[in-house]
């Protein structure tokens, strides 16, 4: 099938992402998120008044975020835009795509702006009172690091969901290491020429505005806090958990950043396109939950939903992206599908450039459309896992407009 909504070529972008307590860490993610689209939407002389419905995605609570999206749209000069919230931890942005493509189709709106932001850094200490404990005292959670480390359904870490996928499909620590270091190849692309690639989307010298947003703190000329690994290095890690085989160079590491998509109706996507020669089209979107502590797993049929909905095949598809918080989910991945794992993930995803969880999913997208522009078009895929064992997908196409 084909969905109604149309992804506008350049109405989108990404902040560079920064590892944890790097430069984005004491910046509120929902005014940094409000700060960009302003700047981007100027940038690229885009009528904010063609925009009619707007979707937060978000998994980690700032202060105020109770408010939500007409708060960030506010504060971007779009006070006309309202909508909804959405967390889905690694699997939001996708979830987003499909409620900004949903309001499309039943003719709600005619134009979503897809707005997905997170701060890990310095995440919220929440209490929960209890009047009825010990002397009136509640409990305590670190929203970010206690939900890393435990799924309440199970009391298993997301790490342990990659161990149980790793030992029941035989994938050893050397298999991971290869990707690792592939896919810092395939990242290395991305930068090849003065950031080229990622200057398609992402504005680079990046000026990272102090906490007011009134004046710059820095600068950054992509990425923050990347570590480039080797085979010597990699070869010298020990495994996190007992007896496991993911070590820390096996998997990604938490980061902040924002990004944002536009979605509209073909009239008004040619209005807003960068090129309105270039159509992007949404051809599926999936979803899956597999069993408990298997979360990698869910990204194979949630993609073989979108898929299914694309009235596509594997083999039709010229461009894979994948969330990749380990390693592991590549090789099973490419595994289930019978396709080499070389051949996904080109210029780079999150198991090099960081996990800021709610807008990971969304600079996927966007290096996916770029990547089917530099091809001259095709069908492109996108998976990727989240907390709770689940998963979404979705299928693009990039064409000549006719």
């Amino acid at each position: 099938m084909s969905y109604i909504a149309e992804i506008p070529y350049g109405a989108y972008w990404s902040t560079p992402f920064c590892r944890w307590q790097g430069s984005f860490s004491n910046l509120h993610s929902l005014k940094f998120a409000a700060h960009v689209i302003r700047a981007e939407m100027a940038k690229r002389d885009m009528d904010g008044s063609l925009l009619d419905y707007g979707v937060l995605g978000t998994s980690v609570p700032q202060q105020h975020a109770f408010y939500g999206l007409p708060w960030v749209t506010g504060m971007a000069g779009l006070d006309h835009v309202g909508g909804p919230t959405i967390g889905q931890a690694c699997a939001t942005s996708v979830r987003c795509m499909l409620n900004g493509a949903q309001e499309i189709e039943t003719g709600q709106a005619t134009a979503s702006l897809i707005i997905a932001a997170d701060r890990v850094s310095n995440g919220p200490q929440v209490y929960y009172p209890n009047p009825a404990g010990p002397g009136g005292t509640g409990k305590t959670e670190n929203w970010t690091m206690d939900n890393f480390g435990y799924d309440p359904l199970g009391g298993h870490s997301m790490l342990q969901t990659a161990e149980n996928v790793a030992r029941d499909y035989n994938i050893s620590s050397e298999k991971q290491h290869e990707v690792v270091l592939m896919r810092q190849e395939q990242y290395a692309d991305a930068l090849a020429d003065d950031h080229a690639f990622q200057k398609r989307y992402m504005t680079l010298p990046f000026d990272v505005p102090r906490p007011n947003f009134k004046k710059t703190a820095n600068q950054l000329t992509g990425d923050e806090g990347l570590v480039a690994s080797t085979a010597d290095g990699l070869a010298g890690l020990r495994p996190v958990m007992k007896e496991g085989t993911i070590t820390f160079g096996g998997q990604t590491h938490p980061a902040d950043g924002n990004a944002a998509l536009i979605m509209a109706a073909p009239d008004k996507a040619k209005e807003l396109s960068q090129d309105s020669s270039i159509q992007i089209k949404v051809l599926g979107i999936g979803q899956s939950r597999v069993e408990l502590a298997y979360m990698p797993k869910a990204t194979v049929p949630a993609a073989q939903a979108a898929l299914a909905q694309a009235g596509l095949s594997i083999e039709q598809v010229d461009a894979i992206k994948t969330h990749n918080p380990f390693a592991v989910n590549d090789l099973f991945f490419a595994d289930q599908f019978g396709i080499d794992v070389a051949d996904m993930n080109n210029f780079g995803c999150s198991l090099i450039w960081g996990h800021p969880q709610g807008p990971m999913g969304l600079r996927s997208v966007i290096e996916l459309i770029e990547e089917l522009a530099l091809r001259g078009g095709g069908y492109g895929l996108f998976s990727g896992c989240a907390a709770g064992d689940t998963a979404m997908a979705i299928v693009i196409q990039v064409v000549d407009r006719k």
